[in-house]
């Protein structure tokens, strides 16, 4: 909004120009002695007063308030909804070209929630493309421009920031930023449905990751009790992903794969391609726990192709993680070597968490070739990377496997350390890491009592 003199400026012009006096302007809401204290600017009017008098001038809220034609504020918002279609359909660096334009004529015509929803969008782009720096630049200049609206409005960056360090591996500290949203979300009043399915759907991952099973579980009940309020389908469609994580921990694998069916049908209705391929990587990955390797691989080459054509090379290289392991158990492990190297050959940027998957299953092809020196190698690579980013549960199993190595080959009292190193891990997942968990919302908490879950229930 312009300041109070140029808003009477304005209002006196426009009144002039249709040739009222400030009495048949003000009637019947306000008086002629307001309308003249405006057009002097000595106050600075409300949004309802302006409204009032846009609707008695022939105008809108938003020439009046700032002098820009309203049109153009329309037309900008239509271009993000088609650049925002772009991304879902298309490839990720097209609708990036489309919202860094878009930014700069937000920030020309000084629209600062246009300004913001273009942020998001390019928070979004380089996420895909797994540029995870940038994408917190993103989401933390979105999250700034927001900072005057309600903490609902402001649910889209935050979850964006949580995802873009928990790929990074910081999975604490994306549990941190997520919860503590959640619990401000509570304290203030503001549970607003969409963004606490949007907060509780994101979450899942990193507990899982973590090992805090419970908790994850909790966040799923919310999340589904929660969906039949939330109007968006593809939110909708993005907790069943998160929710079938949740079942298949649970040891529900019918469960899991009736929700990424559900998911899958919802994104194959909206054509949002980079989520569908996430349910073919989660199908595939629900199918291989279950000993269906031959459906698995089928599952998970088809999410790898979809998103490889998306140049979206974060998401290619994690679903290659488990299409590796999946190869490695139908006994082609030279395959499952050649496609770990590759993946490794990028570096860490795709995360800690699939860097140390990738090295652990070098580590199992080496030593079922007998190669214990190199296996180790990879274990002890593959260690350092999980303990960086606080995965309880994989670090767990890592210690295992290094401690039973190490144990074959006669260093026993190494081997005694990693095994106390991965019970230290195991002793109370998602407790020894993580504080109290979020308090569940009001109207959540009364249809999921006698749920049988709790958020710190034993694993």
């Amino acid at each position: 909004m312009d300041e109070p003199a140029r808003i009477g400026r304005r209002v006196q012009r426009m009144r002039g120009e249709l040739g009222l006096t400030q009495r048949q302007l003000a009637e019947p809401s306000y008086t002629s002695a307001y309308i003249s204290t405006l057009e002097s600017g000595k106050v600075r009017p409300s949004e309802t007063a302006l409204r009032f008098l846009a609707a008695r001038l022939g105008t809108s809220y938003e020439e009046l308030a700032t002098g820009r034609p309203a049109h153009l504020a329309t037309e900008l918002r239509l271009a993000l909804t088609d650049a925002q279609q772009t991304l879902s359909t298309g490839a990720a660096d097209e609708a990036a070209t489309r919202y860094r334009s878009l930014l700069t004529e937000a920030t020309d015509l000084g629209l600062t929630s246009e300004q913001a929803e273009a942020r998001l969008g390019l928070g979004e782009c380089a996420l895909e493309a797994g540029e995870l720096p940038d994408a917190i630049t993103h989401f933390e200049a979105a999250e700034r421009l927001l900072a005057e609206e309600p903490l609902p409005r402001r649910a889209r960056p935050i979850r964006g920031r949580a995802v873009a360090h928990l790929l990074a591996g910081e999975l604490r500290y994306a549990c941190y930023l997520l919860e503590s949203t959640i619990d401000e979300l509570g304290a203030s009043g503001l549970a607003d449905p969409e963004a606490l399915v949007l907060l509780y759907a994101a979450v899942i991952g990193p507990y899982i990751d973590m090992g805090a099973l419970g908790r994850a579980a909790h966040a799923a009940e919310l999340a589904l009790a929660l969906a039949p309020q939330v109007s968006d389908p593809a939110l909708v469609a993005g907790m069943h992903r998160q929710v079938a994580r949740t079942f298949l921990a649970e040891g529900r694998v019918a469960d899991a794969d009736a929700s990424l069916a559900k998911a899958q049908e919802i994104y194959g209705q909206l054509r949002l391609r980079t989520d569908l391929a996430h349910c073919h990587w989660m199908r595939g990955y629900v199918q291989a726990q279950n000993g269906e390797l031959e459906s698995a691989e089928r599952e998970l080459r088809t999410a790898r192709d979809m998103l490889s054509a998306r140049r979206a090379g974060l998401y290619t290289a994690q679903v290659e993680v488990e299409l590796a392991d999946v190869l490695r158990q139908l006994g082609r492990f030279d395959e499952a070597a050649r496609l770990l190297s590759a993946l490794l050959e990028l570096g860490d940027s795709h995360g800690a968490v699939h860097a140390g998957g990738a090295h652990r299953l070098l580590g199992l092809i080496a030593e079922e070739h007998g190669e214990t020196e190199s296996a180790e190698e990879h274990y002890v690579q593959a260690l350092a990377l999980l303990e960086r980013s606080g995965a309880s549960g994989d670090l767990a199993d890592l210690c295992r496997l290094l401690g039973d190595l190490l144990r074959r080959t006669g260093r026993v009292e190494a081997a005694m350390d990693a095994y106390r190193t991965g019970l230290g891990h195991r002793a109370a997942p998602g407790t020894t890491t993580l504080g109290p968990a979020p308090a569940s919302p009001a109207f959540g908490s009364a249809r999921l009592s006698g749920s049988g879950w709790a958020a710190d229930r034993p694993e």
